[in-house]
C-alpha cells in the first residue's frame, strides 16, 4: 500500500466551529440534534462529540466528527444532505463554518478554540505528549485497579484496563496535557 493510499484510509477526524448568533441557541441546538442523526446514516461515521460554549459571551459550538476514512468523511462533507443542512444553520450563525480536518494521533494534541495552527506538530511531539498520557494513565489505573482485577482472566484485566485508559486519555489526560504542552507543540501558533 503506498503512502497516497494509507492516508486514504486512516481515520480521519473533522473539527468544525460555528458561532451561534445570540438568542439562537435552541434552534441551533435542534439543527445540531438533526444534522448529527443524518450523519450517522453515512458510511465510516465513528461518532460526534459537539463541545457547548462555556459562557453566554461568546457563543462558540465546536463539533468534532469522526469517520473511519478520507473518503467518507469526503462523501458526507460534500453530500446534498450536508449542504442542506448547511444552509439551515445560516440564520442561526454569524458568521461561515470553521472546518479543520486532521488525521491520526494529531487529533489528541488539538486543542477546540486552538484549531487555526498551520500545520500539525511534528510526530515525535505529539508522540511524546501522547506517551506521557499513556504512561500516567497505565500506571494510575494499575496502581488502583490491580487489587481489583487480580482474580479475572489476564485478557479480560488487559481489557478493562486499556479501555479505561483509552476513556482518560481522550476525555480528561490528553486535553489537559495538549493544554500543557500547547506552545511547545504548536509554535506557529503564537506567530499569527
Amino acid at each position: 500500500m503506498n503512502i497516497a493510499e494509507n492516508s486514504q484510509n486512516q481515520q480521519v477526524t473533522a473539527i468544525i466551529s460555528h458561532y451561534v448568533r445570540p438568542g439562537r441557541e435552541r434552534g441551533y441546538e435542534e439543527w445540531l440534534q438533526g444534522i448529527s442523526q443524518a450523519a450517522r446514516q453515512f458510511p465510516g461515521h465513528g461518532g460526534v462529540t459537539i463541545l457547548r460554549p462555556r459562557s453566554d459571551f461568546q457563543l462558540e459550538y465546536v463539533i468534532i466528527l469522526r469517520f473511519d476514512s478520507y473518503k467518507n468523511l469526503c462523501q458526507w462533507m460534500r453530500s446534498p444532505v450536508r449542504k442542506k443542512w448547511i444552509e439551515r444553520a445560516k440564520p442561526l450563525t454569524e458568521k461561515p463554518e470553521d472546518v479543520q480536518v486532521i488525521t491520526g494521533l494529531e487529533a489528541l494534541v488539538t486543542l477546540p478554540g486552538k484549531i487555526t495552527a498551520s500545520s500539525p506538530p511534528p510526530r515525535y511531539k505529539t508522540a511524546f505528549v501522547t506517551w506521557i498520557g499513556v504512561y500516567f494513565c497505565v500506571v494510575l489505573l494499575g496502581h488502583i485497579l490491580a487489587p481489583l482485577l487480580v482474580d479475572l482472566p489476564h485478557l479480560i484485566h488487559q481489557a478493562i484496563v486499556t479501555g479505561l485508559v483509552v476513556i482518560l486519555l481522550t476525555y480528561m489526560v490528553m486535553p489537559q496535557l495538549t493544554r500543557l504542552f500547547y506552545q511547545w507543540l504548536h509554535p506557529s501558533a503564537l506567530d499569527g
